[in-house]
């Protein structure tokens, strides 16, 4: 049996592939991160949790002053920042120790590319004698208790919570942006104060007026929830030191 050839009345077709679409463009989802807060409530019963959180600043520079092993003065001596518990108590630069009320910490990648954040490494000496005492790393919402350079002349002689970014010189002060996970820390004390962080004189947490104003009333809310020894933004209570301008360059609130 003969099979006939295909004429031009009965054209030989192919199957059509599909069509491939193209890629549709990532929706834009903010990057989120857990943070972990241990707080002592006004009962004074231990509060623990883990929140998620979009990663803005409002949310970040409350938990990334402190690096693991950060050594802070306390009554009975130094002890490491993670170390520390709600209820124990800090030295401060009035030389009254205060209660730590809240501890809060999380995880940062400082070199990704969605949320970079250097971390500050301040060698030993750099603003006198064992300030700091050896080699000091910093998160990028670290202050401290230091009028930056370019004030000295304006500061008349007032102490001022700078960014330890401010500092940034590339010799005693530099940045360094470390690819792999690093644990940072924050803390709140019963009242803002100047504690002793290496031999340096540095910030507890303060969110600082404009930080709160600036977010919308959910975002406001949230970030409320993860104090849970405060009701309201004005029970963070005043600065125990007026804060330097910041330049141009400093994201952080």
């Amino acid at each position: 049996m003969t099979i006939p050839l295909a004429s031009s009345r009965h054209p030989v077709t192919t199957p059509q592939r599909p069509l491939m679409r193209a890629p549709q463009p990532r929706a834009n989802v903010p990057m989120t991160r857990n943070f972990e807060v241990a707080a002592l409530r006004a009962d004074d019963k231990m509060h623990v949790a883990q929140h998620q959180a979009p990663a803005l600043p409002l949310f970040d520079n409350a938990f990334c002053a402190f690096t693991r092993g950060s050594l802070m003065s306390t009554p009975l001596g130094d002890v490491a920042v993670e170390d520390l518990q709600p209820g124990e108590a800090l030295n401060t630069s009035t030389g009254e120790p205060a209660k730590i009320l809240w501890i809060g910490s999380s995880t940062f990648v400082p070199a990704n590319p969605e949320r970079r954040m250097p971390l500050i490494r301040i060698m030993a000496d750099t603003f006198g004698p064992s300030r700091p005492s050896s080699f000091l790393t910093v998160g990028p919402s670290a202050r401290l208790l230091q009028v930056p350079h370019h004030l000295r002349g304006e500061a008349n002689g007032t102490r001022l919570f700078t960014l330890a970014s401010e500092f940034i010189d590339g010799v005693n002060v530099i940045e360094v942006c470390p690819p792999t996970p690093v644990r940072m820390f924050h803390i709140c004390l019963d009242r803002q104060a100047a504690i002793n962080v290496d031999g340096m004189e540095m910030e507890t947490y303060h969110p600082g007026s404009a930080a709160i104003r600036s977010v919308s009333h959910p975002m406001r809310d949230l970030f409320l929830s993860m104090f849970p020894h405060i009701s309201h933004a004005r029970d963070f209570g005043p600065l125990a030191h007026p804060r330097a301008p910041e330049t141009e360059t400093t994201n952080v609130n």
